[in-house]
């Protein structure tokens, strides 16, 4: 070695032990502030009341949110976060199922778990409210696995890897520091890609009735669409459709990179509920980390029902078709949730679908859920019994981010798309008379003529993929100016 090296070697190894006994000096000042923390003193309160959903405690001052286990002697605990108060009596709604309750069993607040420090990480105290809410796991651990709105592993593959507990209500980011939504997302629908373009961070909605093709339009997407991570949210649907959308829809190489959080139409209303609420969470976390998610939650009228039936049974007067207040106050803090993150974080595609009741487009929620996303895919009855697949409504449907993402060509031939589309169903009853002759409207005639080539575009078979520069590619030889 050089005399000339000796000095520099030397001051290397000198500042990396420097560093080294900074960290462990904040580690042990971290495990120090851990010791010295006042252990808070166990209180407990009895259960005077159990009237539907539910249950009544008296004895103990908790704020909402907290988690409290309903403790008999021979009976498993049952676990019920508190959703309100009214004077001394807090009203909790259970998690699972409540029978074997009697008056009088003891409610015993459950502590948050301290997570412990660790050597090179900074320890911050829990000064937030939101440190302080229910904890679930997250991480890469999750990746290929479906579990429940607790966190719990429901394909028996063993316990949850790679996972640390992380709360289900965090901060939202401040609006000014969101990036705004300029790039494209390939979806690989070909209808989308090319009259309904979506943009990275968007949020946006698919409004159907029962049966059109919701949940296949939902694992069209997340087999084709460029995410890196995709999180699937099934909140109260059959069942029945949990097992199917995997195997049958998802498949096998969609849910390799993908996390599926279950909470079926049998469950309470709080676990539908926190289900929701899971998947975003999960969604930010992998977000936070850098990569860009798509965020499939199906659905999102089921997540309003479900507060419906808290809010209403614990008092809450109903509004709009027996929704109270609170069902529209949670809507847009759940749906805010998701969206591009700060510079340099990642970003959460969003896709909520939306149960019309009756195929009923004026339904509250419907309406609601309208005027807080970034725009909407209507699904058709009539071109689902007609046998057009996908059955979307392009008349209907509207992507608001269009305009900031697709250049000014493509949204030109868009427009001139869905005059031509506009221009047929209008003359539809005409031409099926056989009223219509050609000859007499040269723009109607163009449309008739080019009645194939949009329909074929319209159409997708499900297990083929349309990536986004091909379907902007027929979309302007199908729309090209007379």
């Amino acid at each position: 070695m050089r005399a000339a090296e000796q000095p520099l070697l030397q001051e290397g190894v000198s500042a990396g032990m420097t560093g080294m006994a900074e960290r462990w000096e904040g580690f042990l000042e971290s495990l120090r502030d851990l010791a010295a923390a006042p252990l808070p003193l166990p209180t407990q309160g009895r259960l005077v009341r159990v009237a539907g959903l539910v249950l009544e405690a008296a004895g103990i001052r908790v704020p909402v949110g907290s988690l409290c286990e309903v403790q008999m002697a021979g009976q498993p605990a049952v676990q019920a976060e508190v959703v309100g108060f009214s004077g001394d009596r807090a009203f909790l709604m259970p998690t699972a199922e409540v029978h074997g309750l009697m008056s009088g069993a003891r409610v015993v607040p459950c502590e948050i778990p301290v997570r412990a420090p660790r050597l090179g990480e900074t320890s911050h105290p829990w000064r937030r409210s939101e440190d302080r809410s229910r904890h679930l796991p997250v991480g890469a651990g999750l990746l290929g696995r479906v579990v429940d709105a607790l966190g719990q592993p429901m394909d028996r593959l063993g316990p949850l890897q790679s996972v640390h507990l992380a709360p289900l209500v965090r901060r939202p980011i401040n609006a000014m520091e969101r990036d705004p939504v300029r790039q494209p997302l390939d979806t690989g629908v070909r209808a989308i890609n090319a009259l309904l373009t979506v943009g990275r961070g968007q949020r946006l909605g698919l409004f159907a009735g029962t049966g059109v093709g919701k949940s296949v339009l939902l694992g069209m997407m997340a087999r084709y669409t460029a995410a890196d991570v995709i999180v699937v949210g099934l909140i109260g649907e059959r069942g029945r459709e949990v097992k199917e959308f995997i195997e049958d829809i998802l498949g096998e190489e969609g849910l390799r990179r993908s996390v599926v959080v279950a909470a079926p139409a049998d469950a309470p209303p709080l676990t539908r509920m926190q289900g929701a609420t899971y998947a975003t969470a999960i969604a930010e976390h992998f977000r936070d980390e850098g990569l860009d998610v798509l965020l499939l939650m199906d659905s999102l009228t089921r997540y309003a029902m479900a507060q419906r039936e808290i809010a209403l049974a614990i008092g809450e007067p109903p509004a709009t078709k027996g929704y109270p207040p609170s069902c529209f106050a949670k809507l847009p803090q759940l749906v805010e949730r998701s969206g591009n993150g700060a510079a340099g974080q990642g970003s959460i595609t969003a896709f909520y679908t939306v149960l019309s009741e009756g195929d009923d487009q004026q339904d509250p929620i419907a309406d609601a859920a309208r005027g807080i996303l970034d725009g909407h895919i209507v699904l058709s009855r009539e071109l689902a019994e007609s046998g057009h697949y996908p059955a979307i409504d392009i008349e209907k449907s509207i992507s608001r981010v269009m305009s900031s993402v697709a250049p000014r060509d493509h949204l030109e031939a868009a427009r001139r798309f869905r005059q031509m589309l506009a221009r047929v169903n209008k003359a539809r009853d005409l031409i099926q008379l056989g009223a219509y002759s050609p000859g007499h409207d040269g723009e109607l005639d163009a449309a008739v003529k080019a009645q194939p080539a949009m329909r074929s575009l319209l159409q997708q078979d499900t297990w083929t993929r349309a990536p986004l520069t091909d379907s902007v590619t027929t979309l302007r030889q199908v729309a090209r100016p007379i």
